[in-house]
């Protein structure tokens, strides 16, 4: 019995809103228009964006060549060489390192060539050119007012040298700019696939192509870069030290013929013996050189198997519809915010409010 009376006084609860709801439906349906008519002017005011996404995948080849390597070594009869085949760069870091300054600021005097212009300017320049909605504008001029004053007092000479980039002191514009750039650059992982996307956001769809393009191209430079560094490094020294053994053997052997030559009829014993110390010195040297030239070419393939390989699954398009906003939902969002607003105004507000003022 109790059940059904909580039932009834739930459902007469209910047919008593509903009703209430119904009385004031022209409220609800004029603050619902107002709602709609705002939601526009908010949607359409909201410049549209236009995303590329690339996508590429990231195979070491270090990891799965130290067997390799180190069969060339042991044939050639050197030491194993390959290392443990970890790398401390990979595919994960790749959200960090797309979001860190260093990388924006190369970022920073990549040339695109938006669609209403036909001369390329730079990306810090297009940043300027980039709209805003019309509230950003509202709520910077306060800022601008200090910035004009201030300009007022500050050197022509102090402007110029705000313009020349200084990672370690960064100025207010410079650091807006790349904050950005950062939102528009953003990298993500598949877990499933192990695959890396890499995506770019801005208001011209060519720009969006180019820097998502750019971004990839030069994100690849700083992973090979950064995994042949060791190597390279490695076989530039053993290069200078070929170079250096090679001319000390070239010496040696010169030496033996000149002497050879001097002393062709001379049966001496110290001659012989200094003919023997020389050939000796002479076949020295051809073996420190012969075992640095294997040890030079060994680090040169180790400099070519560090080199990851990058397969780019999904190139950089120019896409041919804008990404956002959504003004479809930006409107039912603020629809559905007006309805819910006057609702609740009509069964709880006027008497909240009632019991406050009283």
């Amino acid at each position: 019995m109790r059940q059904e009376n909580k039932n009834e006084v739930l459902e007469i609860d209910l047919i008593t809103h509903l009703k209430k709801l119904w009385l004031n439906k022209k409220l609800i349906c004029s603050i619902c228009i107002t709602f709609f008519i705002l939601g526009c002017i908010i949607a359409y005011s909201i410049p549209k964006t236009y995303k590329v996404e690339v996508t590429l995948s990231l195979e070491s080849g270090q990891n799965g060549s130290n067997n390799n390597l180190a069969g060339m070594a042991s044939i050639l009869g050197i030491g194993s060489i390959g290392g443990s085949g970890q790398d401390a760069v990979n595919s994960t870091m790749f959200p960090d390192l797309i979001q860190s300054t260093p990388f924006i600021l190369e970022m920073y005097n990549v040339k695109v060539t938006p669609l209403k212009l036909t001369q390329p300017i730079s990306l810090s320049d297009y940043m300027d050119t980039q709209k805003k909605p019309w509230w950003s504008y509202v709520l910077g001029l306060p800022g601008k007012a200090i910035g004009g004053i201030i300009s007022l007092f500050s050197s022509e000479k102090e402007i110029n040298e705000n313009r020349i980039i200084d990672p370690f002191r960064l100025t207010g514009e410079q650091n807006g700019k790349i904050s950005a750039i950062k939102e528009a650059l953003s990298a993500s992982e598949d877990k499933k696939s192990g695959m890396t996307i890499v995506s770019a956001t801005f208001q011209d769809p060519e720009v969006a192509a180019t820097i998502a393009d750019s971004a990839v191209v030069k994100l690849q430079e700083y992973i090979i870069d950064y995994r042949t560094r060791k190597a390279q490094e490695d076989c530039n020294y053993l290069e200078k030290l070929c170079k250096e053994r090679k001319e000390e053997y070239y010496k040696a052997q010169k030496a033996y013929a000149d002497f050879m030559d001097a002393n062709r009829n001379v049966v001496l014993q110290r001659t012989q013996a200094e003919g023997t110390r020389l050939q000796n010195d002479m076949s020295i040297a051809f073996q420190i050189y012969s075992q640095v030239e294997t040890q030079l070419q060994v680090a040169r393939a180790k400099v070519q198997e560090a080199k990851p390989v990058f397969a780019i699954v999904e190139p950089a398009t120019v896409p041919l519809g804008p990404s956002g906003p959504n003004n479809k939902i930006i409107i039912f969002f603020f629809i559905f915010l007006g309805f819910a607003g006057s609702s609740f105004w009509i069964l709880f507000g006027k008497d909240l409010w009632t019991s406050i003022k009283k």
